[in-house]
C-alpha cells in the first residue's frame, strides 16, 4: 500500500492527503507533498492530529521555518515559533491581527523580508459557527486574465500595509494604535505580477494592498479591488470547513486566504511557517505612500 495519497479538492486548487502520521516526514513523503504543494497551491490533511513538536517537524523537513510575529500576542505562547491563532484574551490580548485575518491577504507581505514560502495550520478547537478558511489561487487568477489584462499589469507596483490591512477591523485607528502598526512592520512596495523562479506568474494581492505607484489613490484602489473579485471567484477559491485535528499546508507566495467570521474565543489554531528565499518588494517611499492618498 502506498504511503500516501492525494486527491485533488476542486480542479484548479487544493489537494486531499492521506498519509500515516508515522510517514509524514519520510524524505520520499516530503518529496511528494513539495511537488503536489507546488501544483494544488493548498493541501490538507484530514484529522491528521498532529502535535506542536509533529508540526514542528514537519515544517523543518518541508523548509527552514521562519517566525516573523513574535512581537504579536500570541507567538510562542507555550512552545517556541508556534504561534496561536485566538480571540481568546488571557493568550491574545491585542486580537487586531486575528481580525483582521477574516479579509484577504498574503501573510508577511507588509514585513521587509523574504515572504514566507507555505504556512501551516492545525485545528485544535473550533468555533460553533464560522471559522471556515478559504484560499484564492493567484497563479490561476493571474493565468486566467485576458491578454490585455496581462500587459496592463505587467509593470505595476503595489503599496502595502498593516494599517490598510486592519482598516476594515478599525475604521480609522487613532495615532497610538498606528505608530505601533508602523513599529510592527513595513510600508512595502511589491510587484502586481510576480514572476516566481521558476518562471510561472501570481497576482500579488490582499487587503493589505493600498494603492497602485504612479496612481492616484482612487485609481489605483479601485484596480485592486476588481482583481480581488476576480482572484475570489469560486473557481479558483478552495473553502476549508475545519475538523478537529486536521493540517493544511498552502503556498503563501502564490495565494491570498481568509477566514470566514467567527466571534468564538474557544477557537484556536496553531500556525508555523516555512521561510522563502524571495523578496519580491521593497520598503516603499514616503512620496509613493504619500501619493496613494491623492485623490486627482
Amino acid at each position: 500500500m502506498a504511503k500516501i495519497t492525494i486527491e485533488n479538492a476542486k480542479p484548479l486548487v487544493g489537494g486531499i492527503v492521506h498519509v500515516d502520521k508515522a510517514h509524514l516526514c519520510d524524505d520520499d513523503v516530503i518529496a511528494q507533498i513539495k511537488a503536489a504543494l507546488e501544483q494544488r497551491g493548498v493541501l490538507v490533511f484530514p484529522e491528521l492530529h498532529a502535535s506542536d513538536a509533529e508540526q514542528l517537524a514537519f515544517t523543518d523537513k518541508m523548509g527552514p521555518r521562519v517566525n516573523f510575529t513574535r512581537k504579536v500576542p500570541g507567538s510562542d505562547a507555550s512552545t517556541p515559533d508556534v504561534y496561536k491563532i485566538t480571540l481568546d484574551r488571557n493568550l491574545n490580548s491585542e486580537p487586531d491581527y486575528v481580525l483582521g485575518t477574516f479579509f484577504w491577504h498574503i501573510d508577511g507581505v507588509t514585513i521587509d523580508q523574504p515572504l514566507p514560502k507555505a504556512t501551516i495550520l492545525s485545528a485544535r478547537h473550533l468555533s460553533e459557527s464560522g471559522g471556515a478558511t478559504e484560499f484564492a489561487n493567484l497563479y490561476a487568477a493571474y493565468e486566467h486574465l485576458s491578454d490585455a489584462e496581462k500587459r496592463e499589469y505587467a509593470d505595476l507596483r503595489v503599496i502595502h500595509s498593516v494599517e490598510a490591512a486592519v482598516r476594515p477591523v478599525h475604521g480609522h485607528p487613532s495615532e497610538e494604535r498606528r505608530e505601533r502598526y508602523r513599529n510592527l512592520a513595513a510600508v512595502m512596495e511589491q510587484p502586481l505580477v510576480w514572476t516566481h523562479a521558476d518562471g510561472r506568474k501570481s497576482l500579488l494581492l490582499g487587503t493589505h494592498a493600498d494603492g497602485i505607484v504612479g496612481m492616484p489613490g482612487p485609481h489605483g484602489r479601485a484596480i485592486l479591488t476588481r482583481l480581488i473579485q476576480w482572484a475570489a471567484q469560486p473557481d479558483f477559491v478552495y473553502r476549508h470547513d475545519w475538523k478537529v485535528g486536521d493540517m493544511v499546508i498552502w503556498d503563501n507566495e502564490g495565494l491570498m486566504h481568509r477566514v470566514v467570521p467567527y466571534t468564538d474565543q474557544a477557537r484556536v489554531m496553531h500556525r508555523t511557517t516555512i521561510a522563502g528565499p524571495n523578496k519580491p518588494g521593497h520598503p516603499a517611499s514616503a512620496e509613493d505612500q504619500a501619493r496613494i492618498f491623492e485623490i486627482a
